[in-house]
């Protein structure tokens, strides 16, 4: 039997904060993604995807939780590298 169209109105508008969460979320990914081999901030991209999707999903803001100690080691190994800087002799 058919869902009556009542019913299915209810249902987007109950799932409809979760449609939009998930389609933006995904975009901020998807877009970020991208970024890393285009250019762009593509790792904050990322984390913004997900900051975003964590909102309705715990497995995205798992992933946020990653994402963010990712960006960190990376900071501290590029700080060091910088730091590192390797004089020849006159």
């Amino acid at each position: 039997m058919a869902p009556k169209p009542a019913e299915v109105v209810r249902f987007i508008a109950r799932s409809s904060k979760r449609i939009a969460v998930s389609v933006v979320g995904g975009v901020f990914v998807v877009g970020g993604i991208a970024m890393l081999v285009l250019p762009g901030p593509g790792i904050l991209v990322v984390a913004v995807g997900f900051a975003i999707l964590g909102t309705e999903y715990a497995w995205a803001a798992a992933a946020l939780e990653r994402t963010k100690d990712l960006a960190a080691r990376g900071g501290a190994i590029a700080k060091g590298a910088a730091s590192k800087v390797i004089r020849r002799p006159r």
